[in-house]
């Protein structure tokens, strides 16, 4: 098949979060099928490049639309053909783009990635009519804007902010699901949460993966007594996430554990994070090439995730690479964990430092967890495992839509 990928951010070796799972798709694809690739791209990312263009058959990269300007943000609200939410990454330069390489490049398949890029498959006429169309979606925007919005409360400025973002989504974005040939999500929580409002829609689960080759304990445990966590922080999830573990955890834990580290490691930390840098303790890394040596250097990986919705990558990462986690049930969601196993779970304050207290002060659970965690990754997550059911997938579309 001729498979063309279609991804918000550009996806390469050295990213984390979501785009991972989407270079990955590409590398493993391109092993039995010619892959295209139409893409988002920034500047600072263009060095990049040679990590992904030995997979591709195509490569065109679209920049991003300009920041809107507040008069241009208005009447998007009031005015435009798509909900105010996704009107970031509104481009007609990237419609036309899609159409155009689907076109020419006799693509069999056209995947989005992200459920903001579903606007470029969802009635677009530049498409092929008899193109297979696959909408992934790594969050459902409405379901994870309406938690958003009852965690907050309607009456707070953040609830306010989440109300507008709600505006025309829900039937705009069930609309777009339902036009596409097939919908992938991530997690059977997140398939289930779409067809609970929606259950017309046709879902299948692509899990997340982790390259188990590349994520690999350490051969000793770190010295150090710290803990890391990885994230892209304009993702709001990830930003409060920090801000939560330090305002409601950091003191007790560091009460506790002698010489305690924080490392916050990714992409973009927003001004409050980056506030946390004159903590002692606390170091906040920026954007890394590679985040395995940051994860060899902590001793415990936290996953304090409260808000959103969808699989966190970073988990099986930190499992791949030795660490025990603690995380709330959020930041496990979609993995078949244990408490007390193969991971700790703690979905308040009090539980969360507890756990990690724990971890610090018993070696052997340390060992046990780390064992168990890194098995569980070998068994049911390597990139490979995930390729193939989504190869599956395209063949049973395929073969239905004959």
């Amino acid at each position: 098949m001729k498979v063309l990928i279609v991804p918000k951010e550009f996806p390469h070796s050295k990213v984390i979060g979501g785009p991972i799972i989407i270079y990955n798709r590409i590398k493993y694809l391109s092993q039995n099928h010619k892959v295209g690739l139409v893409s988002f791209i920034r500047e600072e990312d263009r060095e990049y490049l040679p990590s992904v263009e030995p997979f591709l058959t195509d490569l065109e990269l679209v920049p991003y639309p300009p920041k809107r300007s507040i008069p241009r943000r208005i009447r998007d609200f009031w005015f435009s053909d798509i909900p105010p939410y996704l009107c970031n990454t509104k481009s007609e330069q990237m419609r036309l783009k899609v159409g155009e390489v689907a076109r020419t490049g006799n693509y069999n398949v056209v995947i989005s990635e992200y459920t903001v890029m579903g606007q470029y498959l969802y009635k677009n006429e530049c498409l092929p009519e008899n193109i297979i169309k696959i909408q992934s979606c790594h969050e459902c925007y409405y379901v994870a804007r309406k938690r958003l919005l009852e965690f907050y409360g309607r009456f707070s400025s953040a609830g306010v902010t989440e109300m507008l973002r709600l505006k025309g989504l829900r039937k705009y974005e069930f609309d777009m699901y339902r036009s596409a040939d097939k919908l992938l999500t991530l997690t059977e929580e997140e398939k289930q949460g779409i067809l609970e409002i929606a259950p017309d829609i046709d879902i299948a689960v692509v899990p997340h993966g982790v390259d188990i080759e590349k994520f690999v304990p350490a051969e000793k445990e770190a010295q150090e007594n710290a803990v890391v966590f990885l994230g892209n922080y304009p993702h709001d999830p990830n930003r409060d996430a920090v801000i939560y573990f330090y305002k409601q955890m950091w003191e007790k834990i560091e009460a506790e554990v002698p010489n305690l580290s924080f490392y916050i490691v990714g992409n973009k930390p927003t001004n409050d994070i980056l506030a946390l840098k004159n903590t002692p303790g606390i170091t906040v890394t920026g954007r890394v090439d590679e985040v395995i040596p940051w994860l060899h250097k902590a001793k415990i990986f936290i996953c304090p995730i409260r808000l959103g919705k969808g699989f966190r990558g970073k988990v099986l990462e930190a499992m791949a690479a030795g660490l025990p986690v603690v995380s709330t049930s959020l930041g496990a969601e979609g993995l078949p964990v244990e408490d007390g196993k193969n991971i700790l779970i703690g979905n308040d304050p009090e539980t969360f430092t507890n756990n990690v207290i724990k971890l610090f002060k018993d070696s052997e659970l340390r060992q046990k967890v780390r064992v168990t965690g890194r098995k569980l990754i070998e068994e049911k997550f390597s990139w490979q495992a995930g390729v193939k059911v989504l190869e599956g997938i395209m063949e049973d579309v395929a073969r239905s839509k004959r």
